[in-house]
Order: C-alpha cells, then sequence, then structure tokens
C-alpha cells in the first residue's frame, strides 16, 4: 500500500513538471504524461517498478476515462445528425477498416489464430483523438462552422463504434454468431437495466441531494463501480460498464451536474492512465519505430481518403470535404484503450501495441501542427485538386435550367462579403421589411450549405473564399456600390476586416463600405482603412438589454417577450 501511495505520488509530481513544459511550448498534455510515465517507469530511471502498482493505476484511470467519456455521449445530437455527419462517419469507419485490415495483413501482421494484431490496429486508426481536436478547435472558434460540427458528428459516432468494437472484443478469440450474439445480448441487458434505472430511479434520488455537492459526486462515482462490478460478473469488463454507465448518465438531468463535479476527479484519473502507459512503452527498436511510422502513415492517408471522399460526393465542397479530413487526421485516446484491451486479452503483441502508442505521440504532435494551419493547407490545396479533375461548387452552371445563376455572375449593387448569423438576421430583416431589395445583394460565401440554400431561395451568391483576392477580383466586386462585411474578425480566416476593407477600397474607391468591429479599438483603425461605417454589435446588444430592464423595472416584461415571439415567428433565416 505504502509503495502504491509512493508511486502514485511519482506519477502527479513528474506529470505535473512535463505538463508545464507542455503548455509553454504548446504540445498536447497527453504526450508530456506519456513521456512523464516513460521516464518514471522500469524501462526509465526505474523509480517505479511494481507492476501491480502500474496495473492498478492503469485500470482506475481506464475506468474513469471511460466513464467521462460516456458521459459526453450526447445521444440527442446522434439522433439529430444529419445525412452529412452520418454518411462521413460511416464512409470513413467502414472505409478504414476495410483499408486498415487490407494494409496491415499486407504488411505481415496476425488476423487469426488467437493473435488479432491486424484487428486492433485497423480499429484503432478508424478513431480520432477527441481530446486533441476540441482543444484546437475551441482555440481556432471554429466548433460551430460547418466542418466543425461535421468533425464533432463523425467524433461521436466514433466513439459508438468503439463501445460496439469493445462489446464484441472479448469474444474475437472464438468468432461465432452464437458468441457474438450472446456478447452483444449482454450489453444489451446491460443498457438496458442502465438506461431504466438512470430514468426512472436517480433522477429521484439526485433531486433530494441536489444541493449536497459532495453526495452527487459520490453518488456518480457509486453509479460507475455498481455497473462496471456488474458488466465484469456478466463476462463482459469493467471498462465496457463504466461507459455504459456514462452514457447512461448523459441523458438524465442532472447529467451537467455530475459532469461537472467528476470533471476534476477524471482528469487526476485520467493523468494516471496515460502516465501508466508511458511507464509500459520500453525504449523503441527499429522495428517498432518502423511500424509507428507506418502506422503514422496509414492513418493520415486513410482518414483524408475515407472522409474527404464521401463529403466531396455530397457536394459539400473542397473546403468543407478537406478541413474535417485533416482535422480527424490522428489516432484517440480512444484507440490507446481499444489497444489497452487487447494486450490484457493477449489478442495482440506487447510490441504492436507499444508501435501505437508511437505512433499516437508523432501524430498528436503533427496533427496539432496541422490543425492550427489547416485554412493555409486547405488553400493550398484547392488548387491542385482542381487541376486533376475535382470540381468545386462554383465550377460551372449546373443551376441554370433552375433560373439562377448558380454563383456566376458578376456581383450586383450590393454585396454581403462573408455570411454567417449576422448576415443570416440582415436577409430576414431585408425580407420582411424591403423583399425587393433581395433582387440587388449578392452573397460570397465558401459554406455548402449557405450557397446552397441562398440558391434554393432565388438569391444570388457566389461560391467562393472572401480573403482571396482572386475570388473579389473575378466577382466583379469593384463595381458595386455597397460592400458589407457582417463576420468578425474572431470568425474570418486568413483575414480580419481591417485586410478586406483595405482589399476592397483599392478594388473599388467609391463604394460605401461597411465593416464590423470587435474590439472599441479596431473602430478608427478600419475608417483609417478606408470604411464608410463601421458597427460595433456589443452596442446593439447593449441597448436592448437596457430596453430589457426597463420593460422589467415597468412589470412589462411579458408583452416584451409576446412582442420578440412574434418577431422570431415572422424570420425566416439561412442559419437557425
Amino acid at each position: 500500500m505504502h509503495e502504491l501511495i509512493r508511486d502514485i505520488t511519482l506519477c502527479i509530481l513528474f506529470a505535473w513538471m512535463l505538463g508545464l513544459l507542455a503548455h509553454f511550448s504548446r504540445q498536447p498534455l497527453i504526450l508530456a504524461y506519456l513521456i512523464a510515465g516513460f521516464c518514471i517507469g522500469p524501462f526509465g530511471a526505474g523509480w517505479v517498478k511494481s507492476q501491480e502498482s502500474i496495473s492498478v493505476i492503469s485500470e482506475l484511470g481506464l475506468i474513469f476515462m471511460l466513464f467521462m467519456i460516456g458521459l459526453e455521449i450526447d445521444l440527442k445530437k446522434i439522433v439529430r445528425a444529419g445525412k452529412v455527419i452520418l454518411f462521413a462517419a460511416g464512409g470513413q469507419l467502414i472505409g478504414g477498416c476495410v483499408l486498415g485490415v487490407l494494409f496491415f495483413v499486407g504488411i505481415g501482421l496476425s488476423l487469426g489464430g488467437g493473435h488479432f494484431d491486424a484487428v486492433y490496429l485497423c480499429v484503432a486508426c478508424a478513431l480520432s483523438s477527441t481530446v486533441i481536436i476540441v482543444k484546437v478547435l475551441y482555440e481556432k472558434r471554429e466548433l460551430d462552422t460547418l466542418p466543425g460540427r461535421i468533425t464533432l458528428g463523425v467524433l461521436v459516432l466514433q466513439d459508438i463504434f468503439a463501445i460496439l468494437f469493445l462489446a464484441v472484443q472479448p469474444s474475437l478469440a472464438n468468432l461465432e454468431v452464437s458468441v457474438i450474439l450472446l456478447s452483444i445480448g449482454r450489453v444489451a441487458v446491460l443498457v438496458a437495466a442502465a438506461l431504466l434505472v438512470s430514468r426512472y430511479v436517480l433522477p429521484r434520488l439526485f433531486h433530494q441531494i441536489a444541493r449536497r455537492p459532495e453526495l452527487i459526486l459520490l453518488g456518480a462515482l457509486a453509479w460507475c463501480f455498481l455497473v462496471a462490478e456488474t458488466a465484469e460478473r456478466l463476462s463482459l469488463s469493467r471498462e465496457m460498464g463504466a461507459l455504459i454507465a456514462g452514457v447512461s448518465l448523459s441523458t438524465f438531468p442532472y447529467a451537467l451536474d455530475v459532469t461537472a463535479k467528476v470533471t476534476t476527479l477524471r482528469d487526476f484519473f485520467i493523468t494516471l492512465f496515460f502516465v501508466a502507459l508511458g511507464m509500459t512503452i520500453p525504449v523503441p527498436g527499429l522495428s517498432v519505430i518502423g511500424l509507428a511510422l507506418m502506422i503514422a502513415a496509414f492513418t493520415v492517408v486513410s482518414r483524408l481518403v475515407t472522409t474527404f471522399a464521401p463529403l466531396y460526393l455530397m457536394k459539400q465542397g473542397l473546403r468543407a470535404s478537406l478541413l474535417p479530413a485533416l482535422n480527424l487526421a490522428q489516432i484517440s485516446e480512444f484507440s490507446l484503450v481499444v489497444i489497452q484491451t487487447g494486450v490484457a486479452d493477449h489478442h495482440i503483441a506487447a510490441e504492436t501495441a507499444n508501435a501505437a502508442s508511437f505512433a499516437f505521440v508523432v501524430l498528436a504532435v503533427l496533427s496539432t501542427f496541422v490543425m492550427t494551419r489547416s485554412d493555409e493547407i486547405t488553400r493550398w490545396a484547392i488548387g491542385p485538386l482542381k487541376r486533376i479533375g475535382l470540381r468545386d461548387l462554383d465550377h460551372g452552371n449546373g443551376h441554370a435550367e433552375e433560373g439562377h445563376e448558380g454563383g456566376h455572375g458578376e456581383a450586383r449593387r450590393i454585396v454581403i462579403l462573408g455570411f454567417f448569423r449576422a448576415a443570416s438576421a440582415l436577409l430576414a430583416e431585408i425580407e420582411r421589411q424591403a423583399p425587393v431589395l433581395l433582387e440587388q445583394i449578392t452573397v460570397i460565401d465558401f459554406n455548402p450549405n449557405v450557397y446552397k440554400t441562398l440558391l434554393s431561395r432565388g438569391l444570388h451568391v457566389i461560391y467562393g473564399d472572401i480573403s482571396s483576392a482572386d475570388t473579389l477580383l473575378h466577382a466583379g466586386v469593384g463595381k458595386s456600390e455597397m460592400i458589407i462585411l457582417s463576420v468578425p474578425d474572431a470568425l474570418l480566416k486568413g483575414a480580419s476586416n481591417e485586410k478586406l476593407v483595405r482589399h476592397v477600397r483599392t478594388l473599388n474607391p467609391t463604394a460605401m463600405i461597411v465593416a464590423t468591429a470587435d474590439l472599441l479599438s479596431d473602430v478608427s483603425e478600419l475608417y483609417a482603412a478606408g470604411a464608410s461605417y463601421v458597427t460595433v454589435t456589443r452596442l446593439s446588444d447593449a441597448h436592448e438589454l437596457f430596453t430589457v430592464i426597463e420593460a422589467a423595472q415597468a412589470g412589462l416584461l411579458p408583452d416584451k417577450r409576446a412582442e420578440l415571439d412574434v418577431r422570431l415567428g415572422e424570420r425566416r433565416e439561412v442559419l437557425p
């Protein structure tokens, strides 16, 4: 016991020190934890030698990690997922696994006879890192963009795929239909029982203790370990049970509160899991490094092929097809969980597992670098893709038969550069108050959903990147009378309002240019760049909030709300 406490102390101390280095060098924290584990483990300094300690630390971390992954799986979002996300995820997962089996068997890895290295690697390579992707997209403010939503939707469905694999995984050595059905049946019974209890029993219990945070935390942990131990008794695994416990809690009313209470504890045990995983990684030989590089290369190439192809075939355009492929091009921390379950059941060789861990580290670093520069990479790649014959949404005039110009023809009197929520609200307001003005407006944007929706409504829309000089020049912006920039700098890619104003002013010296300022200090800079008028969104928001306060003080808040409900009911916005 004393040895275990000492080992945990070393784990946390080294994880914190190397975590600080990773933070300041802008590297993934998971990478720091793995290196920390290697440094103090049997293959490093040898300060932690007890295999029992490593096993206990690893299993605890794994249970908590899967519990939290389950908590964050939103079943409602999966049900609401559009066909684009469903087809993209289906193409990526099925295509990735088929290519994975062919590739890994082709390089000599085993597929049967009690050894399933190729199977585990193809599944591991089909999953992408939620931790890395969400962190980078959040920092880039791209979670709510179309490529961001597609990426997150695919991640959720990848988690469901991993759950299904974990249900079958214990029976890989005896893959008879009856055995598989029995395993799936056990999982189905456990899931059904967990969902019923979380739906009808747990809400009443948690309602009684809602004001006792320590009991909420303790109740969530009790539920996690109860379902985990039940899964063990059903010949599944504690890890599988922890995942089911999390998924069942994600659907009940106190899920957000439980997640908030468990998050700190989760971070502690997830840190221990990755540190313990690092302890099991030996100094790599040339064969391990070679296999790791092949795994990494296959993951990147297969992800680009299997993610880009279905999105492109569904006419999402080159940019919206490329970005999710770049975002997803790494191996998931969930992949390491899958690999470790295979190691525990002696399904996969230790050398293969070590190579997968090294591939995870390589891709964690590279994908973070690529994702932060994904817009520049996408712009660079679109030209060559067009030259080899791939068509973007601005190709041809396929909509001419519908009475539209299909994105062709010069811009009209009023041009909206970039289309997000403010532009959506503006068009709805124009449609309500002066619909005849819609015939004088051109929208330029590269969101395929916006492009198709505006075309279907009879508006003139040009598909293109507003940060590209060629797009603005060929669109004929130089002849327009009013140019509106409604997208704030935080959401613009490869440009800013100031740069766009300067460029548009060069193309069109006489146009009225309306720009948007995020900061008050930006206003004078935009005027100096050539803007005719600058909108500051916070001012209109402040005015609206002040009228709400006045209405509340006068006892008229219900009337104001009713007035707003009427206004909202009259709107027909492109972006809800």
